[in-house]
């Protein structure tokens, strides 16, 4: 296909992404679930899973295999904006006002779920049809531990948001918890990425470099940066040539930790954590926030639904493994953190409903399985067991956790106390 014709094509596949998840969204909606949900459904149904399967020549029409690199590539730039507003919201304060009990369910919800990623790696290792034959052992425990341990932080801090707990003792452990743990996974996730380059120099350049941009931009390039927060506070807002400067920060944070072979995200979250807050993150976040997460975020579900073919899952043995995983996630992150929750001294309700929350992936476990299938480490079969698994997860996270902990707050609300 010619330039213009892609062009043409890819106004189309937008016109249609959003339709569909639109559909599919207000369905969710009616159902009780959240937006990403939605998204992360209607990214399959658009694939060959489903609208490949019913109408081939149609889907193929739409998604032909030539606009795949357009559509990742505007994926990419929509993934980054997002990362850097996940990276705006990151509240360290969170963090230090309940770091033993955050700690303890952070560390629960990293290593039994790494432990038991990893032990089903090390069996998966040996076939093909899951990791690709130049991934070693190693690699795939330590992909498959980080894939376990992810959770959905952007998920959990909207579920805390639009139930009104934010700054109540179960909010705040549970984004201060989220968040250590998404920062283990995303690290675990850099090492991999250098070690599958095969390349000790290249290895280095990749973790020494992921680890001094991070610590320069979070020290040093924190206290330059707090000039936008300044300039933001002197006008009253952000001017668009603020928000030109800050847009083209994100970009290079993210070509940065791309060209070292980390992932563009890694750039665009770090930079997001080292921005200015108050009026700059609220009026940044007003402007390019609908923006992202309406009209560009949808295109990375629907790469990653293009990616995801159920129909290689197409025997008793392949849907026993997907079952084996989808309960060692389910045990290995909200059992684990529902138990160092008790363990910290959290009452059962609001240690069952942390759990609820941490055993969420959503959009965080496809990006690292997206990043695990275009690097060439997991193969198409094991990435399609491995997002329905992020999909029930995520499926769970909202009825569970009204039903955990819903209740409960309704009572509170109606009696006039807050909750806890």
């Amino acid at each position: 296909m010619s330039p213009f014709d892609l062009s043409v094509l890819f106004f189309l596949q937008l016109a249609f992404i959003l339709g569909v998840c639109r559909l599919v969204g207000w369905l969710a909606k009616r159902a009780g679930q959240s937006q990403v949900v939605s998204e992360m459904i209607a990214g399959v149904l658009m694939g060959p899973s489903l609208f490949g399967l019913l109408l081939p020549e149609v889907q193929g029409h739409v998604f032909p295999q030539e606009s795949m690199t357009i559509l990742f590539a505007v994926s990419q730039v929509g993934l980054s904006l997002y990362m850097f507003l996940v990276g705006l919201e990151f509240d360290v304060e969170l963090i230090r006002r309940r770091m033993r009990s955050a700690l303890s369910v952070s560390l629960a919800g990293i290593v039994v779920p790494f432990f038991l990623g990893g032990v089903l790696a090390s069996f998966l290792a040996v076939d093909a049809e899951f990791f690709s034959p130049g991934v070693s052992r190693t690699e795939a425990i330590l992909f498959m531990g980080a894939s376990m341990s992810i959770t959905a932080f952007p998920m959990l801090a909207r579920i805390i948001y639009e139930r009104g707990l934010s700054g109540t003792s179960l909010g705040t452990l549970a984004l201060a918890a989220g968040s250590l743990d998404d920062a283990a996974a995303w690290c675990v996730l850099a090492i991999v990425l250098a070690s599958f380059a095969g390349d000790p120099a290249y290895a280095a350049l990749a973790i020494g470099g992921g680890l001094t941009y991070a610590v320069l931009l979070v020290t040093v390039g924190r206290r330059a940066l707090a000039v936008l927060g300044r300039i933001a506070e002197r006008e009253g807002g952000v001017s668009a040539s603020l928000l030109t400067v800050t847009l083209m920060l994100v970009m290079l944070g993210s070509w940065f930790t791309d060209w070292i072979r980390i992932y563009a995200v890694f750039g665009a979250f770090v930079m997001g954590v080292a921005m200015p807050r108050g009026r700059f993150a609220e009026e940044v976040t007003r402007l390019i926030g609908p923006l992202t997460t309406t009209f560009l975020l949808p295109l990375f579900f629907v790469y990653s639904g293009l990616n995801t073919r159920i129909g290689l899952v197409n025997t008793p043995w392949l849907w026993l493994i997907t079952l084996v995983v989808l309960v060692a996630a389910t045990v290995g992150k909200g059992v684990a953190c529902w138990l160092a929750a008790r363990l910290s001294g959290e009452p059962n309700r609001e240690a069952l409903a942390i759990g609820t929350l941490m055993n969420a992936r959503g959009l965080m476990e496809l990006i690292i399985l997206n990043i695990g299938l275009e690097r060439g480490i997991i193969q198409p079969t094991l990435f399609t067991i491995m997002v329905l698994m992020a999909i029930v997860t995520t499926l769970m996270a909202t009825p569970v956790f009204e039903w955990v902990y819903g209740r409960e707050r309704a009572r509170a609300v109606a009696s006039g106390a807050r909750p806890a």
